[in-house]
Order: structure tokens, then sequence, then C-alpha cells
């Protein structure tokens, strides 16, 4: 037996790099799609980004973009879009192929703001930052981590737990599939753009907020 993830991060209100990404999903024939969460924010078409997502069946999370986006929101009134949002949980944990998978926006436990960030402008791995979040990791009892937030793709194992950014389908120009038990990752270019392996570098992304 073995088990495809289709994995999308952060569409942040982009509808056309997200469809491309899910008819990808579609044609590589993954069992499940998930998404990293941060549909809201920058692009201007969040109600055909929530339609999208939900006629895929893919699985969602909440990343801080939905957390502000709430925040802002008129709770008395009742919407296809505002009640996706409301009903998003905050991770995703399953046991598939025997491994154990966890996915947050930006790390466990639950936090949406405070990202992991492995690479340097350049795309290329931070040797500190990589010692630092494996010994944060060191009691984390998941074989697999899926995160989102800081726009940076990557695949990286940390002591027992392969982490995975699959960086953002708007700004990284990319979707992933993760075949499970062999635990092998594939990237998928969108928008007939390269990957861009490390994008923004604002303060927003440098905040290590819970």
């Amino acid at each position: 037996m073995s088990t495809r993830i289709g994995l999308i991060g952060d569409p942040h209100a982009t509808p056309e790099p997200l469809a491309e990404a899910l008819s990808i999903c579609r044609e590589e024939k993954v069992d499940v799609i998930w998404c990293t969460g941060d549909i809201a924010g920058y692009g201007t078409h969040l109600d055909r980004t929530v339609v999208l997502l939900q006629d895929s069946g893919c699985q969602t999370i909440c990343g801080n973009h939905e957390q502000w986006y709430l925040e802002k929101a008129d709770h008395q009134v009742s919407s296809p879009t505002n009640d996706y949002i409301k009903n998003l949980p905050q991770v995703i944990q399953e046991e598939r192929e025997g491994k154990r998978l966890y996915m947050v926006h930006a790390s466990p436990p639950q936090s949406r703001t405070k990202g992991i960030r492995l690479l340097d402008e350049h795309g290329n791995i931070i040797e500190e930052e990589k010692q630092v979040w494996t010994e944060h990791l060191i009691k984390f009892a998941y074989d697999v981590l899926i995160i989102g937030h800081t726009h940076q793709v990557f695949a990286e194992q940390l002591g027992d737990t392969l982490i995975i950014n699959a960086g953002s389908t708007r700004f990284n120009h990319c979707c992933a599939v993760l075949s499970l038990p062999n635990m092998t990752i594939e990237w998928f270019p969108l928008s007939g753009q390269m990957i861009n392996y490390a994008w923004n570098w604002g303060d927003e992304y440098n905040n290590n907020t819970e």
C-alpha cells in the first residue's frame, strides 16, 4: 500500500495558481490534498479561492490571515466564506502508512505566526536555523511535519522528523506531492515560472510571536 498527499500552501486569495495546483494533484492521482492555510490576504478573490478548496475536498487549516480575517469580519453576517473560515481546524494530525503526520500553519504545537525559516534569501540552508529547529523538535513525536507561513520551499530531515514547507502557490509558484510510506516528495512549478524557494523577507515573516 502507498498513499500520495497533495500539499498546497498559502494561496492568499489568488485562484489561478491554486486551480493549477489542484489540477496537478488530480493528474497525480493523490489520495488527499492538504493546504497549510493562509487562504486569505494579499489577493482579492477569497470567495473563489474558498470554492476551489471546497470543491476539491482539500483539507485546510487556519493560518494567521484567517485569524485576522475573522477579527475584522462582521460576525452577524453569515456567508459561505465566513462559515468556512470559522470552521477551519488549527492543526491536522493523522497516521497514514505507519507514519505520524502533523500539519500546522507556522510551527507546532499551534502557532500561526512563529514561522520556521530554514533558507537564506538565495534559497540555501541556514545551518544555524536548522540546528535550532532540530533541537526545538527533539521531543516532537511525529514523522512528518507540514508547515507554511514563511513562503519558503524545502523538505529537510531534522532529527526524527521530515519537515516540509510546500511554499505558496501565489508567491513561490509551486505545490508538492508527498508519497508514503517512503516519504519522498515531488515538487511541481506553477504559473509557467520557476520555483521561488525563498520569497518575502519583510518583518511579518520574522515575527516570533506565539
